[in-house]
């Protein structure tokens, strides 16, 4: 941590360019003795990356910020506040901090939080900010986060861990893919701490992952503007594996909304719709769509689903509370009616289509449309297309 980037110069060029182009900025002539061009380069990158994700540090004077790549992969204060209302107790201990969102967070819920970092430069920037966050009561260890549970005598009301995927080059869709290993360490996560969360990556099989967990109470997939974030996974000492609840949350600038059933629930059988102009038709949330819970999602919202492959509802009326897009349908053709038509206009979905939305939009001349959609999927009479007007974004 080169403190010299808190002097008042350079904290005031940072925020004279964060519209610069930042390459420009670390290959030009250098502006300051004791600051490369590389670190103003970063601070002014990383900071602007900021601007939304984390509005509090952005707009905090004299925030340390890490390399761009921290700020990548660190939690959205969307989700860290999210998270931190799972913690149980008043003591809890982040395995894996980083730049040390998470545990900011949780520091507001508890009254004492242990903040671990391996990365030595890392844990230095996260205690510095934490202090001038006035979040006095996190401790930011430079330790492992599992070697301190091994090695110490401490027990903690909550366990927080982010694993992260062991090649940064692959997908992950395996618990055991990561690093830490949360299943290699499942019996000392639970004798040191009554409640444990664990972060994974969206992409992750949550029937995967109920195959390696134990002691699983709670699974929550959250997703910002339709964006799949992250799965939570709360483990509980005395967990009932038989009624685990899975809560999907979008959370938006409207508000957070919820939809929820237990595993088993969602073995349900449907009706399926018979759609019509001035009905409206409902698009889940992709949170929604990755429970897998297909048919539940109708039945919960009181909606009738197109086609077992579409994953699209139709309803009668509209249903504000519904955590997805709600459109009015105002025409419903065949796709052979198409080329009748003329001034084609919509911005265009394929779902459970055998055709991309970019070729068709091609083969028919469809211009893009603010408001309006042409929904190109399948119902049980077949192919169709659905002419309608949005009318709730995600």
């Amino acid at each position: 941590m080169n403190t010299h980037i808190l002097d008042e110069a350079v904290q005031h060029f940072i925020n004279e360019h964060l519209n610069r182009d930042v390459n420009k900025i670390a290959l030009s002539k250098p502006v300051f003795e004791h600051v490369n061009n590389s670190e103003l380069a970063n601070q002014i990158a990383a900071k602007k990356k900021s601007a939304h994700k984390l509005p509090t540090w952005f707009h905090t004077d004299y925030i340390y910020y890490p390399p761009l790549l921290s700020i990548e992969q660190c939690s959205s204060e969307h989700t860290a506040i999210y998270k931190s209302k799972l913690a149980k107790g008043s003591s809890l201990i982040d395995l894996t901090a980083g730049f040390g969102v998470d545990s900011f967070f949780f520091s507001k819920e508890a009254k004492k939080v242990i903040s671990c970092e391996i990365d030595a430069n890392l844990a230095e920037i996260n205690a510095y900010n934490a202090e001038l966050l006035g979040a006095d009561n996190i401790k930011v260890l430079n330790t492992n986060g599992i070697a301190y549970l091994e090695s110490g005598e401490d027990i903690f009301d909550t366990i927080y861990i982010d694993p992260a995927r062991r090649n940064q080059n692959n997908k992950v869709f395996m618990l055991k893919d990561c690093n830490p290993d949360v299943v290699q360490y499942h019996a000392l996560l639970l004798a040191k701490g009554s409640r444990v969360i664990i972060k994974t990556a969206p992409l992750l099989d949550i029937i995967a992952g109920l195959n390696e967990l134990e002691n699983v109470s709670e699974i929550h997939i959250l997703s910002v503007k339709n964006e799949c974030k992250e799965l939570l996974w709360v483990l509980d000492k005395n967990a009932d594996s038989s009624a685990i609840k899975v809560i999907c949350a979008t959370l938006n600038d409207q508000g957070t909304k919820y939809f929820s059933f237990h595993t088993g629930e969602q073995q349900v059988s449907v009706d399926y719709a018979d759609i019509h102009v001035n009905g409206y038709l409902y698009e889940p949330d992709v949170a929604l769509l990755k429970s897998g819970a297909f048919n539940l999602i109708g039945i919960k919202y009181g909606l009738n689903k197109l086609h077992a492959q579409s994953h699209l509802y139709f309803s009668e009326e509209a249903k504000p509370d519904f955590a997805g897009r709600i459109f009015k349908i105002e025409k419903i053709l065949k796709v052979n009616e198409l080329k009748k038509e003329k001034d084609l206009q919509g911005n265009v979905i394929v779902r459970n289509f055998p055709d991309k939305a970019e070729s068709l939009a091609k083969k028919y001349k469809i211009k893009p449309h603010q408001t309006q959609f042409l929904v190109f999927t399948q119902d049980a009479e077949g192919y169709k297309v659905i002419d309608a007007k949005i009318i709730q974004h995600y």
